[in-house]
C-alpha cells in the first residue's frame, strides 16, 4: 500500500522503478503473493522488506529530500509544461533526413533530483537521439579518463562566436571548445584511441548506461546512416583537423555513432542529475564521474551550449546546458536536479522553441539562476526550502543577532520584512535578549526604528526593561523606560483616533 498509492510517490516523488528500493518492493510482492489472504504488515514483515531502506525511506517522510514540498514543486512544473506547448513556432530539423520525420506535437519534459526524486510530464518515453547533447557527456568521460590538462592539450575552452559546424581554429589551431562540431570530433577521437570502432562504441555506451542508472540508452541506426550520407561538412572538418594534426586519427565514422545514440527524457534527466549531484548518479550511489569532469564540463556547458544563443542563455537562465538538433535540450541546476527537455521544432539557432521557453519560465518562478541571492531576492520561490521550518529558523536567527548585538543583521532582518516582535520558545522578544546582554545601539534599533512593543512579557512575567534592571544596563533602563513612556502615549493617540473617526464619520452624515 505504501509503495503503489500513487499519490505518495507524487508527495516524496520517489518511483517504484527505482533500483535503492528494488530489493523492498520484491519482498512484498513476494510476500503478497506467497499469502493466501490479505498481507499484514507485522513487524517482522516490515524489517524485512524495508529494513534495508529504512534511511532513504525516513528521509523521505520526514522531507529530508533536496525539495522537501516536491509536489507542490512539479505543479508549478506541469504548469510550465503546459504554458510552453502553446508555442507553435519553429521547424523540425530536415538536414538530417531521419529526424524530419518527428512530429511537431511532441513534448516532454523529465527532472531528476540529487536525491532521486523524480517527475515527468508529456511524451517522455519516447526515444530520441542526444545530437549535440551527446558532446558534454563524451567532454566529461574524457576528462575522467585522461584530465583537463591532456584532453585540452587538443581543444580550447573558450566561446568561437561561430556557428557549431564551422570550419574554424583557435589561433593555436585547435577547436575552440568542446560544443562546437570540431571540438565533439577531437573529443571522440581521444576515447580508447587503439581500439576498434565496436570497442570504443561498448565502452561509450557502458559508460552512458551507468551515467543514466541503467535506464533507457539506444542507439538509432537510421539516424545514424542519415548522418552519414549527409554529414559532408563533419567530413570536411575532419579532414581540416587532419591537415593541422589537431587530434590522434581520423573521423571515420565514431562522431556520428555517438550523435545517434538514443535516450528518452526520463534516462536524459537522470544523466542530468548525475551531472548536478557532483558524478554520482542519484538512483544507484554509483560514483561514475571525477569532481573535475563535473566542474569542467558544467563551466562549459554555461559558456558554450546553446550554439550562438549561448551568451543570452547564460544571462537569463544562468544555468548550464546543452541542446541538439534533435529538440533536446539537457539542463542542471548544480547540487539540486537535472532535467530533460524534448520537442523537435527548433528556432532558427537550432534550440528547440518550448525548451528554450520552458527554461526561461522555470528560471523565472525559482532562484536557480546562478546569480540570484537566495536570502534577499524574495520574488522567486526556493523549493529546497522547507516552509514548516522557516519560522524556527527566523526566530533563531534574530535572536542570535540580537544576543551579539550585531546591528548589521538586524538591519538586515527588518528589511527583509521578518516580523521583528518574533519570541522563542520562553516568550522573549529580540529587544528582551538585547536589553538583557547590553547592546545599546540593538535595543535602540528595536526600539526607535523597528517600534517593537516593550510591554510584552517572557514565560516569567519580565518585560526587556525588567530584564535590563535585572543585568544593571543603567543606560538602556533610561532608553526604556523613554520609549515606554513614548509607546504609550502613541498607542494612546492611535486610539483616540480610532474613536474620533466613527463620530467624524456622524457627524458628516448627520
Amino acid at each position: 500500500k505504501v509503495f503503489c498509492n500513487k499519490p505518495l510517490s507524487l508527495k516524496t516523488g520517489l518511483l517504484t522503478s527505482d533500483p535503492r528500493l528494488r530489493d523492498c518492493v520484491r519482498q512484498m510482492r513476494q510476500s503478497s503473493r506467497d499469502s493466501t489472504g490479505p498481507v499484514m504488515m507485522d513487524k517482522a514483515l516490515f524489517r524485512r522488506c524495508l529494513g534495508n531502506n529504512i534511511m532513504l525511506l525516513t528521509k523521505a517522510f520526514r522531507k529530508k529530500f533536496i525539495v522537501p514540498n516536491f509536489e507542490e514543486m512539479t505543479q508549478h512544473i506541469d504548469r510550465m509544461y503546459d504554458s510552453a506547448q502553446q508555442q507553435e513556432a519553429g521547424q523540425v530539423a530536415n538536414y538530417i533526413p531521419q529526424l524530419a520525420k518527428f512530429s511537431p506535437d511532441l513534448w516532454g519534459v523529465s527532472l531528476c533530483t540529487i536525491d532521486g526524486q523524480r517527475h515527468s510530464v508529456g511524451d517522455t518515453k519516447v526515444p530520441f537521439c542526444l545530437q549535440s547533447c551527446v558532446k558534454p557527456l563524451e567532454y566529461a568521460f574524457a576528462v575522467h579518463e585522461f584530465g583537463s590538462e591532456h584532453v585540452h592539450h587538443f581543444v580550447g575552452k573558450e566561446p568561437s562566436g561561430f556557428k557549431f559546424n564551422k570550419l574554424s581554429l583557435n589561433d593555436e589551431d585547435k577547436p575552440h571548445n568542446p560544443m562546437v562540431n570540431a571540438g565533439a570530433i577531437v573529443i571522440s577521437s581521444l576515447i580508447k584511441p587503439d581500439s576498434n570502432k565496436a570497442e570504443r562504441f561498448d565502452y561509450v555506451m557502458e559508460y552512458l548506461n551507468r551515467l543514466s542508472g541503467a535506464e533507457y540508452v539506444g542507439f538509432s541506426n537510421a539516424t545514424f546512416q542519415s548522418e552519414r550520407e549527409t554529414g559532408d561538412r563533419n567530413y570536411a572538418i575532419g579532414y581540416y583537423l587532419k591537415e593541422k594534426k589537431s587530434f590522434y586519427s581520423f573521423l571515420n565514422v565514431f562522431f556520428f555513432q555517438l550523435c545517434s545514440i538514443e535516450v528518452n527524457c526520463e534516462s536524459g534527466s537522470v544523466m542530468a542529475a548525475t551531472l548536478a549531484n557532483g558524478g554520482i548518479c542519484p538512483i544507484t550511489g554509483e560514483s561514475v564521474l571525477s569532481s573535475e569532469a563535473v566542474r569542467n564540463t558544467l563551466s562549459l556547458m554555461h559558456s558554450c551550449g546553446m550554439y550562438d544563443f549561448s551568451g543570452q542563455f547564460a544571462f537569463h537562465v544562468g544555468l548550464p546546458a546543452k541542446s541538439g538538433v534533435s529538440g533536446a535540450v539537457l539542463l542542471v541546476v548544480p547540487n539540486v536536479m537535472g532535467m530533460m527537455c524534448w520537442s523537435p521544432p527548433l528556432d532558427r539557432m537550432g534550440n528547440s522553441v518550448r525548451g528554450i521557453h520552458f527554461c526561461q519560465d522555470l528560471l523565472s518562478h525559482f532562484n536557480f539562476h546562478n546569480y540570484d541571492n537566495l536570502r534577499h531576492f524574495t520574488k522567486k520561490h526556493d523549493p529546497r526550502r522547507r516552509s514548516d521550518e522557516e519560522p524556527n529558523k527566523s526566530v533563531v536567527n534574530l535572536m542570535f543577532a540580537a544576543h551579539s548585538g550585531d546591528l548589521s543583521a538586524l538591519r538586515r532582518f527588518a528589511l527583509s520584512a521578518v516580523n521583528m516582535e518574533q519570541r522563542d520558545y520562553d516568550s522573549r522578544t529580540a529587544l528582551h535578549v538585547a536589553a538583557a546582554e547590553g547592546h545599546v545601539e540593538a535595543v535602540v534599533f528595536l526600539s526607535e526604528v523597528c517600534k517593537v512593543n516593550p510591554s510584552m512579557k517572557d514565560r516569567w512575567g519580565n518585560t526587556p526593561l525588567d530584564d535590563a534592571m535585572q543585568f544593571g544596563h543603567d543606560v538602556i533602563v533610561s532608553v526604556l523606560q523613554d520609549y515606554q513612556r513614548e509607546y504609550a502615549d502613541s498607542d494612546a493617540a492611535s486610539a483616540t483616533e480610532e474613536q474620533k473617526a466613527p463620530l467624524d464619520t456622524l457627524k458628516s452624515i448627520v
